[in-house]
Formats: structure tokens, C-alpha cells, sequence
């Protein structure tokens, strides 16, 4: 069995199994086996009913007092209720629609009962306890048992059984990493890891698998930046710009000033763009911080340089809405853009005619989404590239649209005879980010970029109002919306699953899912507010049709995963509520937050936990004490330790597969110590591998250096 084979090679998968794996985005057995756990379920010592604790899982040893079956009280609902005891007190288990419970638990009789203990009206209660064996409860004491993100119709167990069984079968792979780099770094073989990570003996080892393989992530990301950054350092500007006296006249126009963080980076941008060398620089600022009309003056000068600039974004929407505000601009301050806009959803003439003035040099403003990156795309004289939430994108992808701008131009040899040489004309590379991340961690991630810090925010700008609360402050919550909504106004809600768990495993509360919530926000809200989900395993095209009809305010409450993090701009949305909040970093919590206040009535945020942890809300209050990206990207990288491998969600700036760059960022700055290592002794091998790195420079070679979707999402 090999890593490029279809999942529907594994004894029991057919065609209708395959399509499930599928929605879950796992076609191959690589997709398989890093289809990692998102958590584990440990199997404690049997406690006493008196020291039950609410939101955990536990096993408790207790005599049946009654057993009270009620059926059909509503919709085909019914409850089976048993009232059991031990030495320290009592509680009930409760079952819904297992009618046959009644038969299986007799009063008087003694059970091991395992099951998720819930509070409701200060009563502890057992939800749907399974009854276990003595064996059973001595076989998987102190274990840890996957729990995969699943699918409705693809259990936790389905998924463990194919990757038990690839395992098994799996053919001998090679390790990628340099035997003396893995016991540099104290790092286990992959073979071993990939095992350890989903069927770990215990904490320890599970720990060390995980270590080994977020190394491996970061590893080959980092070296993508390394050459990356070796190739811009030596790529030369044949062709600087002039500076451009209209570009302070347009600043003069605006009905602003800029704030002194946009001077200096305009500064910055204007000097790279007239200098020798090609410019790789990342603007880095909070939404709002005026990264836009920095990127438009750049834009203004390359035009009026008589060259073409292209701006891409990360969905169909956000272009758009680039392309209209560009648009809206050139009309305003009447300057020469001519702007055009290539997306995926044109249709095939639209995408003829607009690839046409883009090869011919009529269209000078060039915006779009991937769709730039085509091969039959060719531009006329491009000179500056733009990438709006450039981590969207992979290295190679940006990589591959710089080299789109390769032009060639014939120039007269100085003392040759009617002779000509070709000389190329790469463009200046501009990526912007939304968010902030800790300067350590961006020397690391940006590593090939000079990197242009926004820390300021126009005066203008009204700060968003926070709240960090419980669930029983929902009731409130759904009323506040619905008073922004009459008002004119429209409201997000985040939650951090698609649809639900078919079982509720681990010892993590429940998770709320988009659909099931959006049903609920029907019933919850007046029926005149229009509420619609979004999440990422939608089509593309649906995605972006919710999304424009969000944007047009056909819609009024949007129930969606973290895929708005980016790529919508709704001034008109004052309410950001997100449920499972304590499931996020901050960062990505403040990325959240950053879809609303862009406009110019007061917006809010409200952060809803369904954990009582101290550290747990004192992580969450720094959101109450700071709109400060800068500040919270530290406080989440302080704040989030090795211990806590996977309660909290991906970051959101980099997903890798399984590591995060906040909780993983001391693994992250051994990485790129091992990197630079192995590059040097490369580059000083006269590029080439040495005998001992060669299978290591392969895979590079092989997987990463030729792929456009290397860290892409």
C-alpha cells in the first residue's frame, strides 16, 4: 500500500464510504494517516458520584435505585431516567430514545456506568452512560482513544479502524530528515510518530510523535522560505522606477491624513520600488490600519511609471470588493487606472476578453483571486504584485505569480555593433497581512520579506466593545442581535464545527456546529430576520454567492465556521459573537473580531466560553483588555504552552496540518535552526545535496519545491 493510493484500497471502504471520506477532504492514504486526532479520550479511575465534575467524562460504580421510562413525551422523543447511588451520594443517568435501557439496568443491581456529566438546575446528571464491563474499564484504564473530526455518517471508530489497518499494511517509507539532524533534535523516526500520534501507550509518547511530526511542517515550509529569500536576494531591478510628484499631490487630495505609520511605510515602499534591488516587503497591521490606500499609492506609481500592477485576494468576494474600491478611486481623484477583474466564476468569453487587455497592456490594474496564476494568463509589463492575506497563499503560489511578470526587453549592448541583449524584468513583490504576529515568529515565517509594521489606527476609528461570558448569557445575546438587526444593522456568529458529532467523546464540552445552530437561531430570533450558514465544504460558488448576498444585506445574521476570517468586508456589521470561544487562539479571535467595526457605527463583540477554568477565562479576558493585535498575538504565544496540544483551534495564519505556530513556537525556532543548517551546508556543497541529505532534498524537490498548494488552504 502506498501513500498516493486511494482510500478505496482499504478493505471496507468502497465507493459510497469513499464519498464520505471525501467531505472530510481525505482522498489518499497520505490523507489518511494526517487526518490526525483533534483530541483524545483518557480513561480515568472510577470516581465517586459526590465528586463528579459537569462538562467531564467519568466512570462511576453504583447500584440502581429505579428506572423511569417515559415515552413519546414530544416529537418522538423519549426518556429513559435511572436513579443509581453509591456510598457518596446520588444522581440520575439519563437516556433519550433507548427505550431498551429499561431491560438492560435492574434495581438493585451494581454497574460501572461511563458517560459525560452535564449541570442542569444544580443537579448533576449522567448523559447517556454507556455500561461497561470490568474488563473493558481494566483494558482501556489510562489509554488514550482518538477522537477523528468527523462526518454524519463516518464515525470516530470507522476512521481508527482504516488507520489501524494502513498501518499495518503501510510499505516501509523513507524518513526525510537527516538521521544526524533527527538526533540533533531529539527527534523520533517518522514511521514511529505517525503511529504514536494516533494510538499513543500514553501522554508522553503522543507528545513526542506530535513534536516530531510539526517539526517536519515547519522544517519544509522554512526551507521554501529559505530559498525563496536566496533567490530574491540576488534577483536584481534592471528597471527602477522614477519617483512620482503626483504620488504626494494624490496624498495631499485625500479627506484624511495619513497617520504616521502609513508615512513610513509609504516611505519605505517608495525607496524599494526606485532602488537596484526588487522589492519583497510584507506591510503587517490590525484590519483598519490603512494597509489599502498604501497599496493603492504603490499601485499609482507603478502606473504612472507606465507599467502594470496586479493585486490578488484570497476569495472571489474580497477581489471584488477590491476592484470596485480601486475603481471608485481612480474616478474620484480622476487618475489613469484602468482597472479589470479576473476571477474563477467569469464566464469563458469574460475571461477571454479580460486575459486580452491584460496581454495587450490596455489593462494596467490588474485584480483577481488564483486565477491569476493560470498559465494561459500573460501579462504585458507587470512590475508590482500585490497579495491582500498573502498567508492564504503558499510560498510557491506567490512565487509563481512573481514569475509571471518575467517580461523581457531587447536593449542595445553599450559598445556592440547593431546588436541587442534580452534582459528580464521581474516585479516588486507587496503582500499585506491583517495579522499581527509576534516579530520572533515573522523573522521565522516571513523570512524573505522585509517586513513593514502598521501599529497605528486612524483617529477615527471607533474601538470595538468586548464581552466575555458563559452560556447562560445567550439569552441576552440573541436579544442584542436582534435589536442590532432592527436598527438596520447585521451580526455574525462563529462556531467552531460544520455539523455535529455523531458521538460525543473526550473530555472538551460539547461543540456547537453551524448547521444545527443556525436552525436554532431561526426558532431563537424573530422570524423576520433572515439567517443563512456558511462554512468551507461548501461549492465554491455557493460560498461566494452567501457571502456577496451577506454583503448586500439579504442577509441579516451569518452562522458561520472561521472561513469569514478572511475575504468579506461588511461595514454595515456591528455584532461578532463566537460560541466555543474558549476553542480559539487569540489571535485568530482577534482576526475574527476584525470583520466588524469597519464601519461607522459602534460594533461589538461577544465572546461566549462554556469552560469554568480559571486560566481558561484569563486567557480570554486579554480580548476584554485589548484591541492591540501586536499585544495579543504576544499574550497568545505567552499564554499558549506545549501542554495544551489540542483544545485550541489552528491559529488560522499558517494551517498546517497539526502544528501552530503559537503553542508550537519554540518547535517552530528549532526548526528554522535546523533549515538554516541544512541550506548552508547545501549552498556551501555547491547546490547540491551532500550523500547523507539527499533523500531529504529529494522530497523537497519531489513534493514541495513543485507544488503551488504547499501551505495553502
Amino acid at each position: 500500500m502506498q501513500l498516493t493510493d486511494a482510500i478505496t484500497t482499504i478493505s471496507g471502504i468502497g465507493e459510497k464510504t469513499a464519498a464520505l471520506y471525501h467531505k472530510l477532504n481525505i482522498f489518499t492514504i497520505h490523507d489518511l494517516i494526517t487526518h490526525y486526532p483533534r483530541d483524545y479520550e483518557e480513561w480515568r479511575d472510577i470516581v465517586n458520584i459526590g465528586a463528579l465534575q459537569a462538562n467531564q467524562v467519568h466512570c462511576v460504580r453504583a447500584t440502581v435505585l429505579n428506572v423511569v421510562h417515559l415515552p413519546h413525551i414530544r416529537n418522538n422523543l423519549s426518556i429513559t431516567t435511572v436513579r443509581v447511588r453509591d456510598a457518596s451520594g446520588a444522581c440520575d443517568a439519563v437516556y433519550y430514545n433507548m427505550p431498551y435501557v429499561k431491560n438492560s439496568l435492574q434495581a438493585g443491581k451494581q454497574y460501572l456506568l461511563r458517560g459525560r456529566v452535564s449541570l442542569k438546575n444544580n443537579k448533576i446528571t449522567l448523559e447517556q452512560p454507556k455500561i461497561i464491563s470490568q474488563r473493558e474499564y481494566q483494558q482501556n484504564l489510562h489509554r488514550l482513544t482518538p477522537i477523528y473530526p468527523t462526518t454524519k455518517g463516518l464515525s470516530v471508530n470507522a476512521i481508527a479502524k482504516a488507520v489501524q489497518a494502513v498501518l499495518k499494511s503501510l510499505s516501509e517509507e523513507e524518513d526525510y530528515i537527516p538521521r544526524d539532524m533527527r538526533s540533533k533534535y531529539q527527534l523520533m523516526d517518522y514511521r514511529t510518530a505517525v503511529a504514536a500520534i494516533h494510538f499513543p501507550e500514553n501522554r508522553e509518547i503522543m507528545v513526542a510523535a506530535r513534536k516530531r511530526l510539526v517539526f517536519e511542517e515547519f522544517l519544509f515550509f522554512i526551507v521554501s522560505v529559505l530559498v525563496l529569500k536566496d533567490y530574491s536576494e540576488r534577483a536584481v531591478n534592471d528597471c527602477p522606477m522614477m519617483r512620482i510628484d503626483a504620488c504626494q499631490a494624490l496624498m495631499d487630495k485625500l479627506p484624511y491624513e495619513l497617520t504616521n505609520a502609513q508615512k513610513r511605510v509609504w516611505a519605505q515602499i517608495e525607496e524599494d520600488m526606485c532602488s537596484t534591488h526588487l522589492m519583497n516587503r510584507l506591510i503587517q497591521g490590525d484590519v483598519g490600519s490603512g494597509k489599502t490606500i498604501v497599496a493603492v499609492l504603490a499601485i499609482f506609481m507603478c502606473v504612472m511609471n507606465h507599467h502594470q500592477a496586479a493585486f490578488m485576494a484570497p476569495t472571489e468576494v474580497l477581489a471584488k470588493q477590491h476592484y470596485d474600491s480601486i475603481l471608485a478611486f481612480a474616478l474620484d481623484y480622476n487618475i489613469p487606472f484602468k482597472p479589470i477583474l479576473l476571477t474563477g466564476s467569469l464566464t469563458a468569453k469574460e475571461k477571454r476578453s479580460a486575459k486580452e487587455k491584460i496581454s495587450t497592456g490596455y489593462a494596467n490594474v490588474i485584480i483577481g483571486t488564483q486565477a491569476l496564476l493560470q498559465g494561459d494568463v500573460e501579462f504585458y509589463d507587470l512590475r508590482l504584485v500585490i497579495t491582500d492575506e498573502q498567508h492564504r497563499f503558499g510560498v510557491k503560489q506567490r512565487e509563481t505569480l512573481a514569475q509571471k511578470g518575467t517580461v523581457f526587453q531587447d536593449i542595445a549592448e553599450e559598445g556592440s555593433v547593431g546588436g541587442t541583449v534580452q534582459r528580464s524584468a521581474q516585479p516588486h513583490i507587496l503582500v499585506m497581512s491583517a495579522t499581527p504576529i509576534p516579530r520572533t515568529l515573522a523573522l521565522i515565517l516571513y523570512g524573505d520579506l522585509d517586513i513593514s509594521v502598521m501599529d497605528e489606527l486612524p483617529a477615527n476609528r471607533l474601538p470595538i466593545k468586548n464581552c466575555v461570558v458563559n452560556t447562560s448569557y445567550r439569552k441576552k445575546a440573541y436579544e442584542f442581535i436582534a435589536k442590532e438587526v432592527a436598527a438596520g444593522r447585521q451580526a455574525y456568529v462563529i462556531c467552531p464545527m460544520v455539523e455535529a458529532n455523531e458521538e460525543i467523546m473526550g473530555d472538551q464540552p460539547i461543540l456547537e456546529n453551524v448547521i444545527d445552530y443556525t436552525n436554532l437561531l431561526k426558532k431563537a430570533l424573530p422570524a423576520s430576520i433572515r439567517v443563512e450558514y456558511l462554512h468551507g465544504q461548501l461549492k465554491p460558488k455557493e460560498k461566494n454567492r452567501i457571502m456577496e448576498e451577506f454583503a448586500a444585506h439579504n442577509i441579516d445574521v451569518l452562522v458561520s465556521t472561521t472561513v469569514i476570517e478572511v475575504g468579506i468586508n461588511v461595514p454595515n456589521a456591528t455584532v461578532m459573537m463566537v460560541e466555543n470561544a474558549e476553542r480559539f487562539g487569540l489571535a485568530q479571535l482577534h482576526q475574527l473580531r476584525g470583520r466588524v467595526g469597519r464601519g461607522k457605527d459602534q460594533s461589538y463583540c461577544i465572546f461566549i466560553s462554556t469552560s469554568s477554568q480559571n486560566d481558561t477565562l484569563e486567557r480570554l479576558q486579554v480580548l476584554n483588555k485589548s484591541n492591540d493585535g501586536f499585544f495579543i498575538s504576544s499574550e497568545d504565544m505567552r499564554m499558549r504552552g506545549p501542554g495544551d496540544l489540542f483544545g485550541i483551534r489552528q491559529s488560522g495564519q499558517f494551517q498546517f496540518r497539526l502544528g501552530d505556530i503559537y503553542q508550537d513556537a519554540q518547535i517552530l525556532q528549532s526548526a528554522q535552526q535546523c533549515a538554516s543548517e541544512l541550506y548552508k551546508i547545501y549552498q556551501e556543497n555547491g547546490r547540491q545535496p551532500t550523500a547523507e541529505h539527499a533523500k531529504f532534498w529529494q522530497h523537497y524537490e519531489d513534493n514541495i519545491a513543485s507544488s503551488v498548494d504547499f501551505i495553502n488552504i
